[in-house]
């Protein structure tokens, strides 16, 4: 990589899952830490979590105290009663951006993707850092970052005084 070409911003990504989190293969982190690198962000770490309010909130909360422009938490967003990552993510929020949410879950049923429908991740901003949920499936995670990219790059300039 050219170390003076451009970086979109430093990014973190938090996979909700109980079978990862306790040791089990992460087919997810390493995906979405590719396409963050290929939209020319900076992968601080994959860090894993069980579906669990308080661990998923920490983890989150951490990622925000040190300073990343973006947090991509991947998993939890569904309907089961072990799908918490959003009621966890609403109280790290200060700001929601509903939009980013809506077109995250328009963009995956356009693509035929009938759970997009289903998924009640949230997007918005922590101080100065944006948050995503996405849902847990590789199909969702290749066409949630598609769709986010451009979306997270207005939204980091915006937060960090580049735009007026």
């Amino acid at each position: 990589m050219d170390m003076d070409a451009p970086v979109a911003g430093r990014a973190l990504v938090v996979v909700v899952d109980d079978r990862t989190a306790h040791g089990g293969v992460d087919s997810l982190g390493p995906l979405v830490t590719e396409l963050l690198t290929e939209a020319g962000f900076l992968v601080d770490a994959t860090v894993s979590v069980s579906n669990d309010e308080v661990e998923i909130r920490n983890a989150l909360n951490t990622a925000v105290i040190g300073g990343v422009d973006l947090v991509i938490s991947v998993g939890g967003t569904g309907t089961s009663p072990r799908d918490v990552t959003p009621e966890a993510t609403s109280e790290v929020l200060d700001r929601e951006l509903p939009g980013i949410s809506e077109a995250l879950r328009a963009s995956g049923l356009a693509a035929g993707q009938l759970d997009a429908g289903l998924s009640r991740g949230l997007a918005g901003v922590s101080g100065s850092t944006l948050v995503v949920n996405l849902p847990g499936s590789r199909a969702a995670v290749r066409d949630g970052m598609a769709t986010l990219g451009p979306l997270a790059g207005h939204v980091i300039d915006e937060l960090s005084g580049l735009m007026e």
